[in-house]
């Protein structure tokens, strides 16, 4: 629970405050005295009568009280003083800086459960322990520096932990990125990630609220949560950046299908933060960056202009946004010549506009003036200007100051000359405007941002699916044998049967052991068919399966053959289809949900791993995006005189499986491999489905 005595208390006390501002107690008092705390000020030492300039207490028993308690104590000692100042000096909320409790020991975490059941007897806030502290611009309860900017319009950013807190702040003050405030909580014992979010969409100012969001999370341990409230925020207008660490290790179960071999937490994580519309970053560096975007007007469009004094710089960040799906459109006609001769000979205007090393402040802002007024195909302007040594950089940041104030298009600043111009690049970020030091890096971090999609409708879409067919279907299943783990692979019949329920149209296929009943389908159904094994796992990898039979004598040797395979039970027959080989798979991720890839089918999908993920269910947009994510798109699209598929089909499909796994939460995994896809139709193939009751 976050309460007003946590965020704006009216007195502090600091527990283990001390003179020494080489150790934390030290430096969280130097910390609040420095912000300018307006509140009253206790510290707690039982060795100190005085502790940098504030009255000590030798005992908390001596206390009046107090609203806030920052604990910098042994961990042995909290659990104790938490009692006291709870019961005592009404104390209601906490900050437990000290280590050494659930994160290190079985013992530890005893004292943490302690201390966690103290503060929910008493309604008390939580952060902690195990962390840097809270930072707002009401109180510096953190005992690390560096102390950034802080504004109501500056980032709120929560990490899971403090040290790197620390070092995401380091990389935020170099770019001029300001915060409204920073919450470290640790071992989230009471408050974590999510409580923070949930409290700031909960209690939105859309006024005075700070409209961009900076995660660093370790474990996500309400998915659901994160997803409600990142979504609300963003709909209220705000942006949210986040890094997910952690997300590398693959499932703790052995995969044995295409899907299991390549979906990972990880797939789970991309899906969530796709969902929710969270821009994914995966350096500190890069979240900062983004964080420095967000503070910027927002533009629709994908037209830049670069404006350059350095051709190399300005040829790296072309490509760089180019690779990332964006332009840098040639100018040319008269306005492009008209701004040419306003320039020195020798400078290009094609874009990038360079105005080279030695172009003026002043021929800087008509080049500006152009990509504002006169090139109206462009929709944002980057300029680079470092210090080539010939011109007075005061001038010219100066004059990108007032150009950034009036023009409606975002400009976005890349001042690289950090050691050479240390001074003016400071000044020019202490007028409250950020700087992009690399302009690779600002490319990278703009691609993630555009490419993130806006919130997903959360409708679930159950036009067109039988639901109580299937969940008739899924409940007739008798439970695998213990030994097998509870889980088991269904029966063909059993899968066509839930795909026909969910309205995914197959292939009409025929399974049996009894060779005649296979000749007489291909009879009926016409030639050329396709014969597969039913029984092991991976036909291909068995010889299971043979394409493209023409004849009634070679699908009865075929059947003869398949039979002999080891753990053959069966043989199914389907009539031959060609067209495209897509991919749909699925996999159940525990506290997230399923997890549905999509991509190229056959053996692309382990060999080129093209794969996009969504978290179920999805909508008709959420499933048009993953299609248009994927790599291989212009080969789904049309190419080279090759005609594409119905990508409008392969959505429906995708988000039709995924209302079938909402309602059929006992499948694990699932995968349609291939479905055949044309300009008309997409058609599922071949399909496995691993049950666990």
């Amino acid at each position: 629970m976050i309460n007003e005595q946590l965020l704006h208390p009216q007195s502090i006390v600091v527990v283990g405050g001390s003179n020494n501002t080489h150790k934390p107690g030290g430096a969280v008092v130097r910390n609040l005295l420095s912000g300018g705390y307006e509140g009253t000020l206790r510290i707690v030492n039982p060795k100190e009568d005085e502790v940098q300039g504030i009255r000590a207490f030798r005992d908390a028993h001596e206390l009046p009280p107090t609203d806030l308690a920052i604990l910098v104590v042994a961990a042995r000692f909290c659990p104790d003083y938490v009692e006291l100042l709870a019961r005592e000096k009404q104390v209601r909320a906490f900050i437990i800086i000290s280590a050494g409790f659930g994160e290190e020991t079985a013992e530890g975490a005893e004292l943490e459960q302690r201390i966690l059941d103290t503060c929910e007897q008493y309604q008390c806030a939580l952060i902690g322990p195990n962390c840097i502290g809270l930072l707002n611009r009401h109180h510096h309860s953190v005992f690390t520096r560096p102390i950034p900017r802080l504004t109501p319009q500056g980032a709120d950013f929560i990490s899971s932990s403090g040290a790197t807190a620390v070092y995401v702040l380091e990389s935020a003050v170099t770019k001029g990125l300001p915060f409204n405030s920073c919450w470290s909580v640790g071992n989230g014992r009471q408050i974590g990630v999510e409580s923070v979010l949930q409290y700031m969409d909960e209690h939105f100012d859309p006024e005075h609220d700070s409209k961009v969001k900076l995660l660093y999370i370790e474990s996500i341990a309400d998915p659901d949560r994160l997803l409600l409230h990142a979504t609300s925020l963003i709909r209220k207008g705000c942006r949210i950046a986040a890094i997910k660490a952690g997300s590398s290790e693959s499932g703790s179960r052995a995969a044995s299908s295409h899907t299991g071999a390549i979906a990972s937490s990880d797939s789970a994580v991309e899906a969530l933060f796709r969902k929710a519309g969270i821009v994914r970053c995966y350096s500190r560096d890069e979240l900062t960056t983004v964080g420095c975007i967000f503070t910027l007007p927002r533009f629709s469009g994908k037209n830049f202009a670069i404006v350059t004094h350095a051709g190399g710089p300005g040829v790296m960040l072309t490509d760089a946004l180019s690779k990332g799906g964006m332009q840098v459109p040639q100018l040319s006609g008269p306005e492009a010549e008209e701004l040419k001769s306003k320039l020195l000979p020798g400078s290009s205007v094609s874009n990038p506009i360079d105005i080279l090393a030695t172009g003026t402040p002043e021929q800087l802002g008509i080049a500006i003036d152009f990509c504002e007024k006169r090139f109206s195909d462009i929709d944002a302007i980057m300029v680079i200007f470092g210090t080539p040594g010939l011109v007075t950089l005061y001038e010219a940041y100066d004059v990108l100051h007032r150009k950034m104030l009036e023009c409606s298009k975002p400009i976005f600043p890349i001042l690289p000359s950090l050691t050479t111009a240390g001074p003016e690049v400071h000044e020019f970020l202490a007028r409250g405007h950020v700087n992009f030091s690399d302009e690779v890096t600002l490319a990278t971090a703009l691609t993630q941002v555009m490419r993130t999609p806006a919130p997903a409708d959360q409708n679930v879409v159950v036009t067109g699916v039988d639901v109580p067919r299937i969940r008739r279907i899924i409940d007739g299943l008798t439970p695998a044998p213990s030994e097998n783990g509870g889980a088991q692979y269904v029966e063909p019949s059993v899968v066509h049967e839930l795909l026909q329920s969910a309205g995914i149209p197959t292939v009409p296929e025929f399974v049996s052991s009894e060779r005649a009943e296979v000749l007489a389908f291909a009879d009926r159904c016409g030639y050329p068919v396709v014969a597969k094994v039913v029984g092991p796992v991976h036909k291909s990898d068995v010889g299971g399966v043979a394409l493209n039979i023409r004849s009634r004598e070679v699908l009865g040797a075929e059947f003869d053959r398949m039979m002999q395979i080891e753990g053959v039970n069966a043989v199914m027959v389907q009539k031959m289809l060609r067209g495209t080989e897509l991919f749909i798979g699925a996999k159940y991720e525990p506290r997230f949900g399923h997890v549905v890839l999509c991509g190229l089918g056959g053996i692309f999908v382990e060999v080129l791993r093209d794969v996009s993920s969504g978290l179920a269910p999805l909508s008709y947009a959420e499933a048009e995006n993953m299609i248009h994510s994927l790599r291989a798109h212009k080969i789904l699209a049309g190419t080279r005189g090759k005609p594409g598929i119905n990508q409008h089909k392969f959505a429906e499909i995708i988000v039709r499986l995924s209302t079938l796994l909402r309602f059929a939460t006992e499948i694990k995994e699932m995968d349609i491999n291939p479905l055949l896809a044309d300009g008309d139709d997409v058609v599922a193939v071949d399909a496995r489905i691993l049950v666990e009751k």
